[in-house]
């Protein structure tokens, strides 16, 4: 990770333009795309789970008819997690995902769990609610603390419960997600590469503004290419949030995060309206060039330069398992003696 800024820019401008623009597209102008080393193809965009499953927003037939009107014109990643809307969310894509729909869908999602027995828990509870014997992406949620890798990783771990699934069938694939701070999913990886272990993906944050702050494209893309693990932008509209800077569109702000290397980019969808929008991102997109992406950096910067706009960054106001550390479950047999003594 000695590289200067100058060279990242190279780096990521070129493996960008060499890896996105001759992806075969579906009918409805969806672009596909390689899942790391898996040899998966999936939907350069994805479909949010949090946003979609919200009771306030949506009922649940809204729900479902969001779902499969996606699935229909060929966006297939589905994202979804274990604490998203006290379970509605899975529990509403269980029942989207019937009727065959199951078989167009590569579905993911996430669990909280740091321990091997409360990340097994979680799990067989998000199978149940997905109406599923598996998921094709299993993550850990919400690394955003130094120890998160620690924990997961420790004796008696959650990773112990997610190699055993694996193994049973439950999941085929395991990653990562985080918003808050890049070197965090630099020491997640550092202590997988102790164990001998290959994430499969890393889920983070991609936007204009992303360059000028703590950011994951400069600090974390780069190690991800170098290995080969499957990118999953997220936080590209920042929940909106982005667009009130008055700097940047929606759309190109999916097209920023598209043009980077990315698998995928999950942006929240809840309404047909903005179901529509994602697709018109897809439609419209062709792969920015490097000075394109430097233009939308430049025009963000001043707006981008502490933060403001990045909240999942600089507050609390995204992190779940800050407001509920009972999801984690307790420490290690290995901590609480230790501890003790």
């Amino acid at each position: 990770m000695g590289k200067s800024s100058i060279d990242r820019r190279a780096v990521l401008g070129g493996i960008a333009g060499a890896g996105v623009s001759g992806m075969p597209r579906s009918s409805s102008d969806m672009p596909y795309r390689p899942l790391g080393s898996t040899g998966e193809k999936v939907s350069a965009l994805g479909l949010g789970g949090s946003h979609v499953g919200k009771p306030e927003k949506l009922s649940e037939q809204d729900t479902i008819r969001i779902i499969r009107s996606a699935l229909d014109r060929g966006l297939n990643f589905m994202d979804n997690s274990w604490d998203y809307n006290d379970g509605q969310s899975e529990l509403r894509m269980g029942k989207a995902l019937r009727d065959g729909y199951r078989d167009k869908a590569f579905l993911m999602t996430k669990i909280d769990g740091r321990t091997k027995r409360e990340a097994a828990k979680q799990l067989d509870e998000s199978l149940r609610r997905l109406q599923t014997g598996h998921v094709d992406l299993l993550q850990h949620h919400e690394i955003i603390r130094w120890e998160d890798a620690d924990r997961i990783f420790a004796e008696g771990g959650a990773m112990e419960a997610f190699l055993e699934a694996k193994k049973a069938g439950k999941l085929r694939y395991i990653g990562f997600t985080g918003h808050k701070d890049p070197h965090v999913h630099l020491y997640m990886l550092e202590m997988a590469s102790r164990h001998n272990f290959h994430f499969d993906t890393v889920q983070m944050p991609l936007n204009p503004m992303d360059w000028h702050f703590r950011s994951f494209e400069r600090l974390v893309l780069p190690e991800l290419v170098k290995q080969n693990i499957g990118v999953l932008g997220m936080k590209a509209l920042c929940s909106g949030v982005i667009l009130k800077s008055n700097t940047v569109s929606a759309i190109e702000c999916l097209h920023y995060a598209m043009s980077l290397p990315t698998s995928t980019v999950i942006t929240g969808i809840d309404s047909m309206e903005i179901l529509d929008q994602a697709f018109e991102g897809a439609r419209t997109f062709r792969q920015l060039g490097e000075e394109e992406l430097s233009a939308l950096r430049a025009r963000t910067a001043s707006a981008a330069a502490h933060g403001k706009y990045e909240l999942f960054k600089t507050s609390s106001h995204f992190d779940a398992t800050a407001e509920h550390p009972e999801w984690l479950g307790g420490e290690s047999k290995e901590v609480e003696e230790l501890a003790a003594s």
